[in-house]
């Protein structure tokens, strides 16, 4: 049986450690970082940000990805946001590779990277490598897609619960493709995902992992949950009032893109698609789009928390968000 090949750890020899922002969805990651960027070139340094975000790759995904605008590319180098079409798929093997590749290119300039997101599956890839589980199959992908639009992914879940209990028990009802990659990988192997996984628990990289000695890791985590939820709202109606029914509408029309890829499944997208389809009045999709939201926050700091040595920074606190920036300022040389 082939597998992907395993993705070591990146390690920058005779480099500084790597600053890493990370936070849950609508925590100021990119706010820091722009923050830090502008005061880099006050002292003569230059920093150059790397998107770990699974939405940011794709042309087209920009209003609903809360996207940095293009001012605010244009005053900062940005790596891998806008490098692949909505038809196409990323993974976290393939951000590792790029990320390492990046880091070394930044700093053989005189550059300084910083790696900014909440993809943590990504996260997970470039620390700690990823686990040898076996690629794609096209074929049980596709059976496993029709039989979920035929029963349903909560009746898939529940197909899931019977080999791999452990996987089921993490994993939302809904949460088509990650119910999907189980069922494939079980089909594949004849093995529950969270065995293979527990057969290199130092490759999971999820439960209790220090952070590597080349990663500087920041992680802003609100303290208040509601106020956070709030913001989100605030948010996602900003983003409905600037475009972003004909954001998705125009995604639509692409006769290459349905409702199954993993660029339409983004947080957002989705349920606007469903929307636009028909399936949902606005007022659910609004409904379905904000608890979408909130529990990809809730995974995010569920990663987050298990990571031992990380050094958090409330941003709703405004003494906590500038010590994040002084901590951040100590990374430049």
């Amino acid at each position: 049986m082939q597998t992907e090949p395993h993705i070591q750890p990146t390690h920058l020899p005779d480099q500084p450690p790597i600053l890493c922002i990370v936070g849950p969805t609508g925590a100021g990651k990119t706010h820091l970082a722009m923050a830090l960027a502008e005061h880099a070139k006050s002292i003569g340094q230059t920093i150059e940000l790397i998107s770990m975000d699974s939405a940011l790759v794709y042309c087209g995904l920009d209003i609903g990805s809360a996207k940095p605008t293009k001012a605010e590319q244009a005053a900062v180098q940005h790596h891998l946001i806008d490098i692949l079409e909505p038809t196409e798929s990323y993974s976290a093997a393939r951000f590792a590779n790029d990320t390492k590749r990046l880091c070394e290119e930044i700093s053989a300039r005189g550059h300084i990277p910083v790696v900014v997101g909440g993809t943590m599956l990504y996260w997970r890839a470039w620390a700690h490598g990823l686990s040898s589980l076996p690629p794609a199959d096209p074929e049980i992908r596709a059976r496993l897609d029709e039989q979920g639009k035929m029963i349903g992914w909560p009746a898939m879940h529940a197909e899931l619960a019977k080999v791999d209990s452990v996987t089921a028990a993490r994993l939302q009802p809904n949460d088509s493709q990650r119910v999907q990659r189980a069922l494939e990988v079980y089909e594949i192997t004849g093995k529950p995902m969270s065995e293979l996984l527990a057969e290199s628990p130092s490759e999971d990289g999820r439960e209790g992992s220090a952070i590597p000695e080349w990663i500087n890791l920041i992680s802003l985590e609100p303290s208040d949950r509601s106020r956070l939820h709030q913001n989100l709202e605030k948010r996602f109606d900003e983003m409905l009032a600037g475009g972003l029914l004909e954001e998705v509408e125009a995604l639509r029309n692409n006769p290459g893109l349905h409702a199954d890829l993993p660029a339409i499944r983004s947080v957002g997208y989705r349920q606007v698609w469903e929307y636009l389809n028909g399936a949902v009045d606005q007022e659910e999709m609004r409904y379905k789009a904000l608890a979408a939201t909130r529990q990809l926050g809730k995974r995010q700091l569920t990663w987050l928390r298990a990571i031992a040595g990380r050094n958090t920074f409330d941003p709703f606190n405004p003494n906590e968000l500038k010590a994040a920036l002084e901590y951040c300022k100590q990374n430049l040389r």
